[in-house]
């Protein structure tokens, strides 16, 4: 049986706290592990604490090398894309990731499709020493991302939405 909720925990390379929240498990399907975020849950974000003030739902892949969080408006980031190592889980109650800095995002009102952070990324692969095989894989995912966001591929293009309406409805 699983649990109801997770502990979201995002680290970063050198083992600084990143994220860390409550999420409701809405479904696991063959994309991966869709999580809801309402309004109001407590959380830690670049290790301060902080409440959600838009719901969210992040969908944790199975062995991939990002999370994509899927927001209603007013947020102007449809899908906002972590470049992250895959997901560890500890049982059914607790997913850790660390997050890789660079991050895919398609923007609700243009859908313009954008990396960011890749200033971040390269300071932090000289400064905590990514090992190569960690580069490729974070800049491979971010180019699948890029083209994925802007292509239709699902579950991007539509399939987001059924789980966003359970924690943001119209």
């Amino acid at each position: 049986m699983s649990s109801d909720v997770v502990r979201v925990q995002y680290r970063k390379y050198d083992g600084a706290q990143h994220r860390d929240y409550p999420a409701r498990r809405l479904s696991t399907d063959e994309v991966g592990t869709w999580l809801g975020v309402p309004a109001g849950t407590a959380s830690v974000y670049h290790g301060r604490p902080s409440v959600e003030k838009i719901p969210f739902v992040l969908l944790v892949p199975h062995d991939a090398w990002w999370t994509a969080m899927f927001n209603p408006p007013p947020r102007t980031s449809e899908v906002y894309c972590d470049i992250a190592t895959p997901a560890r889980w500890l049982g059914e109650e607790e997913v850790h990731l660390v997050d890789l800095d660079l991050d895919v995002v398609r923007r609700r009102n243009t859908g313009l499709v954008q990396l960011l952070d890749e200033d971040e990324f390269e300071e932090h692969r000289g400064l905590f020493g990514y090992p190569p095989e960690l580069v490729l894989a974070a800049h491979a995912a971010a180019k699948w991302l890029f083209a994925a966001l802007g292509d239709g591929t699902q579950p991007f293009a539509s399939q987001y939405r059924q789980w966003l309406a359970t924690v943001a409805p119209a």
